[in-house]
């Protein structure tokens, strides 16, 4: 790729979408060979609710391969300039970037915004009449607010380097700002974590839940998370009763907590923080402070009100302090937004226009007391709000329901970790039906490898081989911890859903291997794990150069030793046999 080009393309910029009231500039205010940040302003004579005004530049349609978003799943193909709507940011939905990759991985441009409150368009999409690549940012596409004036930076990146490298920079630039500093993450926020969800649903059973918190950390499972359910009897699936948080099917909630980490688990409850039930008390108390009330699942708070930020602050600090609690996995942020009957702007006692501020303030304040009452607070957040912006708030970001299916799974967290920096990334809660086959099971584990995993089956209730399996990774997982969450993460082949992930620290490589190719390892290592996460009973082998004599041993998904032999590794390609879901660990002579 011609960098010039690139860079001639991108000094083009335009600015589209100025009206009488509101005058703006785009001016380069850093710049290194490939990487230009620029400040965009906006300047109102008065306070003035401005149009929407669009940053587009186009670059040429060479080498690109595909396009990266924060939560594009498997569709992270190229767009036509005729399909499809732009991604949309806001504070608790995905990230201001966007990354486009070459047919090596290599980045190709990689674009960002400092804005990661206020709601944001943006995109890149090819257009077939000239080949070329036309991305944009567009700022106030949502009337939030009035404004006498406004800033933020964009990053444009070109230089030659992997384009997962290019978007960690991202996260690291976007820490810079003061109003994007990352929470402090505690130790328990990286450690197994056993979820009621899939298992239990709604219907808790106390004993069980407790029998089940004993095997659990009998297997090594650190924390638990109780989701919905502990606070009524309502098995409905639904969010009526929300709002009060009265712990009615576990009265005795400081005590039954207690219980629970009496088995060496840390205790986290659920809430869904907008959502407040037409049969709640909270209902009646705050008619008319919502900002619809016509949602699929219930009514949604309007966090623009103080009495609504107080309210909530108080629910979880009391929650925290009164019953102990180690963490709290706080739910459906996103469904914090404008709607087609949210009225607008100041008045009536609401204290902010903007709903993305009164979340930032809300969650900041939140964050505050919580500390305050526990300095290791540990709070779980899920995609689609894993942004830089949430980052402030919560130390675990877990990735978006996917029950059953681990190639999403794996996909996601390998999404959410290229943004996250040090912030704990989380699978989604692992499960599978009973009559899996234990080496298919096993791929729910092994295709979450690279992050937290999190467990929701009935422990007490899998075969002796699952639990087997279960036992062999969780504590496979715990041993090798330090370089699965501090290493160097690099998944590879975006739009092959990752089919190699891996990490490096030290001298130690860890790779998982999720389609049959060949694995090159470019750098000598005194430890190699290499993880057959797929159905194929082989892994084949080759070093850029001549990396020495290995020892191996090769294990089985259930943990037992299948075979161990000597090997060179070199620039020849080896295989060496290992079942399925199995592990080969290799140890430099």
């Amino acid at each position: 790729m011609n960098v010039d080009s690139i860079e001639a393309a991108i000094e083009a910029m335009e600015i589209i979408g100025d009206d009488a009231m509101v005058s703006s500039s785009v001016q380069k205010i850093s710049s290194e060979k490939g990487l230009d940040i620029y400040e965009f302003e906006v300047k109102c004579g008065e306070k003035h609710f401005p149009k929407p005004i669009t940053l587009k530049w186009k670059i040429p349609g060479i080498n690109v391969k595909g396009v990266w978003k924060p939560t594009t799943d498997f569709a992270k193909r190229i767009q036509a300039d005729w399909e499809l709507d732009h991604m949309e940011s806001r504070i608790s939905i995905d990230a201001p970037v966007i990354s486009l990759f070459g047919h090596k991985d290599e980045n190709i441009i990689t674009f960002a915004c400092s804005n990661a409150i206020n709601k944001l368009q943006m995109n890149a999409r090819i257009r077939e009449e000239d080949n070329y690549f036309y991305c944009h940012i567009t700022f106030f596409s949502e009337e939030e607010q009035a404004l006498e004036s406004f800033k933020a930076q964009v990053r444009i990146d070109t230089r030659n380097t992997l384009f997962s490298e290019a978007i960690k920079q991202v996260s690291a630039w976007w820490e810079t700002f003061e109003n994007l500093k990352p929470a402090s993450v505690p130790a328990i926020a990286k450690m197994p974590l056993y979820s009621t969800w899939y298992q239990f649903h709604q219907n808790l059973d106390l004993e069980l839940l407790l029998e089940e918190c004993k095997l659990a950390s009998d297997l090594g499972y650190k924390a638990i998370i109780i989701d919905d359910g502990w606070q009524t009897f309502d098995t409905n699936r639904g969010y009526d009763y929300t709002g009060d948080w009265r712990p009615d099917r576990i009265p005795n909630m400081a005590e039954y907590i207690a219980k629970i980490q009496a088995t060496g688990l840390k205790a986290a409850l659920w809430y869904s923080v907008p959502f407040c039930g037409p049969k709640s008390e909270a209902f009646k108390r705050f008619k008319g402070k919502f900002l619809t009330e016509d949602h699929r699942w219930a009514p949604v708070f309007d966090p623009r009100y103080p009495e609504v930020r107080e309210y909530l602050i108080t629910i979880y600090a009391n929650a925290v302090k009164e019953w102990n609690l180690d963490g709290l996995k706080l739910d459906f942020i996103d469904d914090f937004r404008l709607y087609e009957s949210t009225p607008l702007g100041l008045g009536n006692g609401r204290d902010f226009a903007s709903i993305n501020d009164a979340v930032d303030k809300l969650m900041t304040d939140v964050m505050h007391n919580l500390q305050a009452i526990n300095p290791d607070i540990f709070i779980e957040f899920r995609q689609k709000y894993v942004g830089p912006a949430m980052r402030k708030f919560g130390n675990m970001l877990r990735a978006f329901d996917c029950p059953g299916d681990a190639t999403m799974n794996r996909i996601r967290i390998a999404d959410i970790r290229l943004l996250a920096g040090n912030t704990a990334v989380h699978s989604d809660m692992v499960t599978w039906h009973d009559k899996e086959p234990v080496e298919v099971a096993a791929l729910q584990l092994i295709n979450t490898l690279f992050g937290v995993p999190q467990l929701s089956m009935f422990i007490s209730k899998v075969s002796v081989a699952h639990r087997k399996m279960i036992a062999f990774y969780t504590a496979y997982w715990n041993r090798n911890a330090d370089v699965l969450m501090n290493g160097e993460f690099t998944p590879s082949n975006p739009l092959g859903n990752y089919t190699t992930q891996k990490v490096t620290k030290d001298k130690s490589i860890i790779i998982g291997v999720y389609d049959n190719l060949i694995t090159t390892i470019s750098n000598s290592y005194e430890h190699i794990h290499l993880h057959n996460g797929k159905m194929s009973t082989n892994i084949a082998l080759k070093a850029t150069t001549n990396l020495g004599m290995y020892e191996y041993i090769v294990f089985d998904c259930m943990g037992n030793e299948v075979s161990k032999a000597a090997l060179t590794i070199n620039a020849v390609i080896v295989e060496i046999s290992v079942p399925s879901c199995g592990i080969i660990q290799l140890i430099k002579k």
